[in-house]
């Protein structure tokens, strides 16, 4: 009989738990919350120290930028100094290109004046000089890779040969090259220029 009764009064001045302040409430479950008491400690950020970590993360970012932006300074500076080292370079190359081209003729040009200041009177002599000047220019342009296309006798090619004439002929199948009006070269494997030369035709019936 007591202890019902207790149970419908509630707390311990007979009052009833719906008869209890709201505030009363709050103030019993915060009671009831674990805190300091227990061991536990509560750890809160005020303001100021929020601020000043966000300074801190601010100045570490900002840092962290001057750094990228010297090295990128130095990137540019290093990327500029190339670029003026290539330059330099291609430009002295493409001024002494041929430079050993022009040492390797030096003999032929020592030949011909050699030739010009013979005292010999015979025609034949001059012309085994100009003879001998030749072959050693020829030998020198195919040192540095200059060949000669070949034309008479062979079908013509429009990549290699330029017809300028053509010819009924007869004897050779057609387009075949009967004459060679200007010899045609190739350097290193390229065309340098094609050939000048005559193609034979089919007869007309």
């Amino acid at each position: 009989m007591v202890e019902q009764d207790k149970h419908r009064r509630g707390g311990p001045n007979g009052e009833s738990n719906s008869d209890v302040a709201p505030d009363r409430q709050l103030a019993q479950k915060q009671e009831a919350l674990p805190g300091e008491a227990d061991g536990v400690e509560i750890r809160t950020t005020s303001p100021e120290e929020h601020i000043n970590v966000l300074e801190e993360a601010l100045t570490a970012a900002e840092n962290r930028a001057q750094e990228y932006y010297q090295q990128l300074l130095r990137l540019r500076a290093d990327y500029e100094n190339l670029r003026k080292r290539v330059n330099k370079e291609r430009e002295e190359f493409l001024h002494f290109a041929g430079e050993a081209l022009v040492a390797s003729l030096l003999p032929v040009l020592d030949d011909f004046e050699r030739a010009l200041k013979s005292p010999g009177d015979k025609v034949s002599d001059f012309l085994a000089g100009i003879e001998m000047i030749y072959r050693r220019l020829s030998e020198t342009f195919t040192h540095e890779g200059l060949e000669v296309i070949p034309a008479v006798g062979a079908l013509f090619d429009p990549t290699r040969h330029e017809a300028v004439a053509f010819e009924e002929d007869g004897e050779h199948p057609a387009n075949t090259i009967l004459e060679e009006l200007r010899r045609g070269y190739t350097f290193r494997g390229k065309v340098l220029r094609p050939a000048l030369v005559k193609v034979a035709k089919e007869k007309e019936m």
